[in-house]
């Protein structure tokens, strides 16, 4: 019976997947804004002023890097498996078509982003304004190797995520199957 629904009704469904592009994007600016307001929260405790946190970023530029880059996976990771669960859980078939089909719409809409931004220039770059959203600190002119590396790390664990939350999506209704079925 299985089979024959998966054969009938399997497949990419790219409104699901949208829904999870949605999902993932609200977790990772949701995760994003808890990481900062964690930090606000610890230099407010210890009471660090700015120009002390000048001074610390500037000896320990590499340990802060290293911890924001870290950090950025994680965050990434847990988003798209957010949004990959969604996508998986709304489809019922195909978890790992529909965890790929979320990091799909997020990479069409980022490169959307940019296009419109390339074409309408820096002062209508909204994601630059609002700066809630997770991003490497890659500017036009600092392009290099390590950045480009970064970069493509980090749109292999959004996709390692949505994948993982397509799968475990997926998997609640295969559970529901069996008890229907009677095994």
């Amino acid at each position: 019976m299985v089979a024959r629904e998966k054969s009938r009704y399997g497949g990419i469904k790219w409104g699901s997947a949208f829904f999870g592009w949605l999902t993932a994007t609200g977790t990772a600016v949701i995760l994003t804004s808890l990481l900062v307001a964690g930090g606000a929260a610890v230099g407010v405790s210890t009471g660090t002023g700015l120009t002390e946190v000048r001074e610390r970023a500037g000896s320990e530029a590499g340990t802060m890097t290293v911890l924001g880059g870290i950090l950025l996976l994680v965050v990434l990771l847990v988003a798209y498996y957010c949004g990959g669960y969604v996508a998986g859980r709304m489809a019922r078939f195909d978890g790992v078509k529909q965890g790929i089909a979320v990091w799909v719409w997020a990479i069409v809409i980022a490169a959307l982003v940019a296009g419109a931004v390339a074409v309408a220039g820096d002062k209508f770059d909204v994601l630059d304004r609002v700066g809630g959203f997770p991003r490497l600190p890659v500017g036009g002119g600092d392009v290099t190797t390590g950045a480009i590396i970064a970069l493509v790390i980090a749109v292999v664990a959004a996709l390692i995520g949505a994948i993982l939350g397509g799968l475990a999506g997926m998997r609640f209704h295969r559970k529901v199957d069996k008890a229907g079925l009677g095994h």
